[in-house]
């Protein structure tokens, strides 16, 4: 049985991590050592990491002294830090259950949580089936999906193209020495031993990331699948592979499997001291996942007035590949005050001073763009058909 890891235990390995993980690029494989240098600057430039947004929308007097939020594990660690400092800063306990993005969607259309929280825009179809009426899509931060492998004598920093992972996960390459991987990564020794591919088992926002980029980059992930539709979502019928729940499920499987190669995000690879690896961008770049180029992952996206949106495959340079946010999951008519009044004040809080917590456990703040328009979702909320926020 795989050792799972605590939600404390994650962010206080990651926190320390930070400066090391994002202040260099490995140089192992392939790539241009333009690039490399390149990379290596970037991840060290945490100037940017806080934002100090103000807090735009006054704490609103009458507010519940408690809420309630269930979702994507991928946000659990950042969630974590919030909830403790909101605690402290406005006395408010909000208890948030990390049980993955699908069952997030689940809990806010069944309206057993204040809140959901999912890594991925919920459906068409599921907003349909909301009684309660519209649902808010409020992004929280920002975070990367990141390969991570368990190789004997192979560090962080291999590098991987939307195609080859793809024909991992889809069982069309099944050693570690395939000739795709070599091609990648010349001058490191590639081991003649079959690759143990982990996934989630459970509905997982972390899941439709990963695999949205896998169909945007790789034709044969896309026809092993069955097509786009079945080839990216919280659940997928895996061609190959060992399932861990969570986030912390899958690093569980990554560390106790030699061989192994799986998907998490970048605080549950730090707080597993797991090896991780670098993926090439649009612009054909190895891209280092940190702080800046997850940021840079957010530059030139159209923004729809939902924010229901991809963040994978991003244009500029220096974006890593696969980024994503997390929403929370508001309903946005409202019929108890005390909950409506609370839930404003802890996103207003989130979405500002929240969001200089982020980077210490390797999320990045939302850009200034997107904070302005999730305050603008936040100011959505109604109280029996009146805006709460003024």
């Amino acid at each position: 049985m795989f050792r799972k890891t605590t939600i404390t235990a994650v962010i206080a390995i990651a926190a320390t991590s930070w400066v090391t993980a994002c202040g260099s690029t490995s140089n192992i494989g392939a790539g241009s050592t333009t690039q490399a240098a390149q990379a290596g600057q970037i991840c060290g430039q945490q100037s940017a990491a806080k934002p100090g947004y103000a807090r735009t929308i006054p704490k609103i007097d009458g507010g519940a002294n408690t809420l309630s939020g269930a979702g994507s594990t991928f946000v659990a660690p950042v969630m974590s830090v919030w909830t403790k400092n909101y605690s402290q800063s406005d006395g408010v306990q909000v208890a948030y259950q990390s049980i993955g993005s699908g069952g997030g969607v689940q809990q806010i259309i069944a309206g057993t949580v204040d809140f959901g929280a999912s890594d991925t825009p919920m459906k068409d179809s599921e907003l349909a089936t909301a009684k309660s009426g519209p649902i808010l899509h409020i992004p929280l931060t920002l975070g990367a999906v990141v390969p991570t492998y368990n190789v004997k004598g192979v560090q962080t920093g291999l590098k991987f193209d939307g195609d080859t992972l793809g024909k991992i996960f889809a069982a069309k390459i099944t050693k570690w020495n395939d000739p795709a991987l070599v091609a990648l990564n010349p001058g490191v020794t590639l081991p003649d031993q079959p690759i143990a591919v982990a996934h989630r088992s459970d509905g997982s926002g972390t899941t439709a990331v990963w695999t949205d980029y896998l169909t945007k980059e790789s034709p044969t992930w896309v026809q092993t699948l069955g097509g786009p539709d079945r080839s990216f979502g919280k659940d997928i019928a895996w061609p190959v592979g060992i399932g861990g729940k969570g986030n912390e499920g899958v690093s569980g499987v990554i560390n106790q499997t030699d061989g192994s190669i799986g998907y998490v995000e970048l605080a549950y690879a730090l707080a597993q001291n797991l090896n991780y690896g670098q993926v090439k961008n649009k612009a054909g770049n190895f891209i280092q996942p940190c702080v800046a180029t997850i940021t840079a992952g957010t530059e030139g996206i159209a923004y729809p007035p939902d924010l229901r949106v991809s963040l994978t495959d991003g244009s500029n340079p220096n974006a890593y590949p696969i980024t994503g946010t997390v929403y929370a999951l508001v309903n946005q008519n409202q019929t108890d005050a005390p909950h409506a009044k609370a839930l404003v004040n802890f996103f207003s809080w989130v979405l500002s001073t929240g969001q200089d917590d982020a980077a210490s456990v390797n999320y990045a703040p939302l850009s200034k763009d997107l904070q302005g328009l999730a305050m603008g979702q936040v100011r959505k909320i109604t109280l029996n058909g009146s805006a709460v926020a003024s």
